[in-house]
């Protein structure tokens, strides 16, 4: 075999370009997932912990590496608030995360027609990728 044989076609190089790209978009996706489901967790767990405190018990809030006297209404509001952002930018990287992976099916996909008419000498120019 030559060495022009061995070397990947351009086009076929900027596919494989685009589904590493898109394969990092996805993995970047689920991290900020995990992330926040964590958050979401903790969340949870401190609305729980200050439901459960009497209205005359002292509440505190960390800012920063301080911790800052408040009230108990005030803290409930604040993580409802900060509960209902983060609902929201689930629902977005959810289906940020369905795009990416329809994108990844269509790109192995197109990838696959291209490397099978690449080898059976079919013209591969044409065919249309998504972006």
């Amino acid at each position: 075999m030559s060495t022009g044989e061995q070397q990947i076609p351009p086009w076929l190089q900027e596919q494989l370009g685009r589904l590493q790209q898109a394969q990092q978009s996805l993995q970047s996706l689920l991290a900020q997932k995990q992330h926040l489901e964590m958050e979401q967790l903790e969340t949870e767990k401190a609305l729980e912990e200050l439901k459960k405190a009497s209205d005359d018990d002292a509440v505190f809030k960390h800012a920063g590496s301080i911790l800052i006297k408040s009230t108990k209404e005030n803290l409930i509001a604040e993580l409802e608030e900060k509960k209902e952002l983060s609902k929201t930018r689930s629902s977005v990287l959810s289906k940020q995360e369905v795009r990416v992976k329809e994108n990844l099916k269509e790109l192995e996909t197109k990838i696959n027609e291209m490397v099978r008419g690449a080898a059976t000498g079919q013209k591969t120019t044409d065919t249309k990728l998504p972006q």
